[in-house]
C-alpha cells in the first residue's frame, strides 16, 4: 500500500474534520463547502483504494486478505453514507456527523497499512 497516498487521505480528512468541527462549534449545519472537502477525500480514498488493488493484483498481498478488503469497503463507504445522514439531519449534527466520520477515515487509514503490513508471524 502507497505510504505516500494515506497520508494524503489523513490530512485531507483531518483538514475537512476540523472545517466540520468549526461549523458545529458555531452551531451551523455543514453547507457546501463540507460536502465537497467530503467528496475530496473521497476521491482520494478511491486512489488509495485503487492503488492497493492493483498492488494485489501484482502479486503484493496483505496476510488477512479477506480483513483488507473488509476494511476498504468501510473505507471507501464511509464518507458517502455520512454524507448522507448529514443531509437527513440539516443541523448542527449534521456537521458533527461529517466531523465523526472524517475522524474515522485517517484509523482506517491506519488500519489498512497495519494489516498491510503484518507478516502473519
Amino acid at each position: 500500500m502507497n505510504d505516500t497516498l494515506g497520508a494524503i487521505v489523513i490530512v485531507a480528512a483531518l483538514a475537512v474534520a476540523l472545517l466540520c468541527l468549526v461549523a458545529a462549534i458555531r452551531n451551523r449545519p455543514p453547507d457546501l463547502s463540507h460536502y465537497v472537502g467530503v467528496a475530496l477525500v473521497e476521491v482520494a480514498a478511491l486512489v488509495l483504494t485503487v492503488g492497493a488493488v492493483v498492488a494485489m493484483i501484482g502479486g503484493d498481498r496483505p496476510t488477512e486478505v479477506g480483513t483488507f478488503v473488509g476494511y476498504l469497503f468501510t473505507f471507501l463507504a464511509l464518507p458517502p453514507v455520512a454524507v448522507s445522514l448529514a443531509r437527513l439531519e440539516p443541523t448542527r449534527w449534521g456537521s458533527v456527523i461529517l466531523t465523526v466520520a472524517m475522524l474515522v477515515m485517517p484509523v482506517l487509514v491506519a488500519r489498512l497499512g497495519q494489516i498491510w503490513e503484518a507478516t502473519g508471524a
